[in-house]
């Protein structure tokens, strides 16, 4: 199955996330009620959590689109989830653009529902928040960096760590199967778009700090596979760890489980580029060529 990812060169937020809108061409939040999941790991800037710009600017174009509502809901770590939300300004941001915040480290245990799909790596599966789990239309905003925990990336499949409890973490880390582990967290719900903010990089170390380089670019699709394939195929074009850098990315330890649960393209054949100019066009021609390697 085919799957549309718009690929747009740029270093300017606004436009970055209009024009992936825009060359998609869908609309899965009219009329109904949107839950936005960003990158709020810590309140370092970008790529360390989701630029301020880039959320604002969803969150209009989510309005313009006819969103009925939309709830920001998010859990950050290590770092303290308020904290966060603080520190980022996103309890301004929320009262001018009028949509709602949830803590995810603040609901009752009975806000989250256990997951235990068959065949997964974790002990006793995990503790999946109810908002997620019930949401009508789930929109995210992902980084594009590296990750020296474990994860090795850390784009759109790992972004859904965040959806998982706290109580969970310590595992997840402490696994020899982390990376499969985010990707089974990825098959208890689908996105209805993602939207990755790869102006800034990170392509060693991660997710709080490394080397920063300016990729200006981002992507967007609904395939989260698709997504991170584009993804690592970025960061190998700007050259990243050896992790990130050996042997086939959709062998990647992320992307080869989720594959394997066919939550997306099982090939990069399967992936439709869209661009918006001469530099996005030559862009994918160095991400087709990485991902064939």
């Amino acid at each position: 199955m085919m799957t549309k990812v718009a690929v747009v060169s740029t270093d300017d937020r606004v436009y970055g996330v209009n024009k992936c809108l825009e060359l998609l061409g869908t609309n899965p939040v009219k009329g109904k009620k949107v839950v936005f999941k960003p990158n709020f790991n810590t309140a370092d800037p970008p790529p360390a959590s989701s630029s301020m710009e880039t959320v604002k600017q969803l969150i209009i174009k989510l309005r313009e689109m006819g969103a009925e509502s939309i709830t920001l809901a998010e859990r950050a770590g290590p770092a303290n989830t308020s904290k966060v939300f603080e520190e980022k300004g996103i309890n301004i941001l929320a009262n001018e653009l009028k949509f709602h915040i949830i803590d995810l480290t603040k609901v009752p245990k009975d806000e989250y529902v256990l997951k235990n799909p068959e065949g997964n790596h974790w002990k006793e599966g995990f503790y999946f928040a109810k908002i997620y789990d019930q949401a009508e239309c789930i929109i995210e905003t992902c980084c594009l960096k590296s990750h020296m925990y474990g994860g090795h990336f850390t784009i759109a499949l790992k972004n859904a760590v965040g959806m998982v409890n706290k109580k969970n973490m310590t595992e997840l880390h402490s696994s020899t199967y982390q990376r499969e582990m985010i990707a089974e967290i990825n098959s208890v719900y689908k996105p209805d778009l993602i939207v990755m903010d790869g102006v800034t990089t990170f392509v060693d170390r991660g997710p709080m700090e490394g080397t920063r380089v300016e990729a200006n670019v981002f992507i967007a699709g609904t395939d989260k596979i698709a997504i991170d394939a584009v993804g690592v195929a970025i960061l190998r074009i700007l050259g990243t760890t050896p992790e990130v850098t050996n042997g086939p990315i959709f062998k990647q330890d992320q992307i080869k489980r989720a594959v394997e649960l066919e939550l997306g393209v099982s090939s990069p054949n399967d992936i439709e580029f869209l661009t918006d100019s001469k530099e996005s066009e030559e862009l994918v021609v160095k991400i087709k060529e990485k991902l064939a390697e």
